[in-house]
């Protein structure tokens, strides 16, 4: 059963832009030093949409050595092409890994029955499992209560990611599910709610810096202990507030600068964030004895 923290991974670049292999194999290493249960490498946290192809390959291809099978990865293998996220899918099973993440196909914004046969698909052409992910605050379109429950009835689509920001609609579907198919929060400050509720965990953002305080805080959860776990909900907030004063992944990427050197390089048209944005995540940082 997949359950606890997967870290939703940065992915450092080098002052000229090249992918910092060792920077993220070190990254790796403390992730799975803390505790968390999953590594998502290529996901919005990664800044895929600014790698090409071939680096997209490289850094899953990273991700699955240096892990070594240690934790489970799951790979950001997402289009808005079927046709394009099949054939990523394809290639990153070939190199092991063991979910794919498959996002709402973005920009396009098809309707229900699109959204249905293009996850369809990648189930249908690939052997590893799926989790889908909801995030309409960038796809620009939700997949409904009803579509998830769908899909749900397919072998091959074992979970979501739910980042929709409607707790109605997650609820909805933690009650209606099919046994065996996870629910992950897809935002760090909605974590212990859904906890409470019956989810899986948190495919997260903060887990980069805080590892093991992430795995810590989830585990309370998921044995019962809800009053521990919302003891350190409200004692992390203040971080995982932090990590949207500007868009993901430009405020983790920042404090990752100031905790371990990740070098504060972006990919356009992401850029470094401004100085009173960097005070509040600062401010989280050092409330954290982090800095």
């Amino acid at each position: 059963m997949l359950k606890g923290v997967i870290t939703a991974l940065i992915t450092p670049f080098n002052n000229d832009g090249s992918i910092d292999e060792a920077a993220l194999r070190d990254l790796i290493d403390m992730q799975i030093a803390g505790g968390v249960s999953g590594l998502l490498p290529m996901g919005t946290t990664g800044e895929s949409p600014t790698v090409s192809h071939a680096e997209h390959t490289r850094i899953i291809e990273i991700t699955v050595e240096q892990t070594n099978k240690r934790v489970p990865v799951i790979a950001g293998t997402g289009s808005n092409a079927t046709s394009e996220a099949i054939e990523l899918t394809r290639s990153a099973q070939k190199m092991g890994v063991d979910y794919s993440l498959q996002v709402a196909p973005y920009y396009n914004k098809p309707n229900q029955e699109g959204l249905y046969r293009h996850f369809s698909a990648i189930a249908e052409n690939s052997d590893i499992p799926q989790i889908i992910y909801n995030i309409p605050g960038r796809s620009g379109i939700n997949i409904d209560t009803e579509t998830t429950l769908k899909l749900a009835q397919n072998a091959n689509v074992k979970g979501v990611k739910e980042a929709s920001g409607n707790i109605k609609q997650m609820m909805d579907i933690l009650a209606q599910r099919p046994e065996g198919f996870y629910l992950f929060s897809g935002d760090d400050n909605l974590t212990y709610p859904l906890l409470a509720l019956g989810s899986e965990g948190v495919i997260s953002v903060a887990s980069n810096i805080i590892p093991g305080l992430m795995s810590e805080f989830v585990k309370y959860g998921l044995e019962g202990n809800l009053e521990k776990s919302r003891e350190m909900h409200y004692k992390l907030l203040p971080l995982f507030n932090s990590m949207f004063v500007d868009t993901n992944p430009i405020p983790v990427k920042y404090a990752l600068t100031k905790t371990i050197g990740i070098k504060e390089v972006y990919r356009l048209p992401l850029c470094k964030m401004s100085d009173d944005k960097k005070a509040v995540v600062d401010k989280a940082l050092k409330d954290l004895d982090l800095i």
